[in-house]
């Protein structure tokens, strides 16, 4: 099980997930309003609890000539869920797999490619592996924010609730 997050680690998150790369302890700290050790310390915690598993870059694929993005949505049976997840992440071109705890359509899997060939052989492959694509999205962007349960502390624009849910509890 997990453990509480105070004021000072969930403003450490958002600021991480922000730009993890070019925040620094010092700049944290600023934010915060803790010393810079003090960010030091928590963020060695949070990676040693597991809360931050690392730091990812996030890639433009189409910049980098991937320009055809998809999600497969699959169905493997439920007791072979993870042998599959692992095979499917050896095909190249696989970039995330996700398992889903219930339902029929149980792996959500995103690949990119160069063509529409690149995306046959993995739809292929896939296929091969003796699993069912149930569909297939194409994406046409992604947005990436912080967890807005993750707020900088002090800070009133990031109120963890937004003001309409909130005015209508106060009533």
């Amino acid at each position: 099980m997990g453990r509480d997050l105070d004021d000072v680690d969930r403003s450490i998150l958002y600021l991480l997930q922000e730009d993890a790369r070019n925040a620094t302890a010092q700049d944290i700290a600023d934010s915060v309003g803790v010393s810079p050790s003090t960010v030091r310390n928590r963020i060695d915690r949070l990676e040693a609890d597991g809360i931050v598993r690392g730091y990812h870059p996030e890639i433009d694929y189409e910049a980098a000539n991937l320009p055809l993005q998809l999600t497969f949505v699959i169905t493997a049976p439920p007791t072979e869920v993870a042998h599959y997840s692992d095979q499917i992440r050896s095909i190249q071109g696989v970039i995330d797999v996700r398992e889903m705890l219930t339902g029929r359509r149980n792996l959500h899997v995103d690949v990119v490619g160069t063509s529409t060939k690149e995306i046959t052989r993995i739809t292929d492959t896939v296929h091969d592996l003796g699993v069912q694509i149930e569909s297939s999205e194409m994406m046409r962007r992604r947005h990436v924010q912080p967890f807005n349960h993750f707020f900088l502390q002090g800070n009133e624009d990031m109120d963890a609730r937004d003001d309409e849910h909130a005015s209508e509890e106060s009533t």
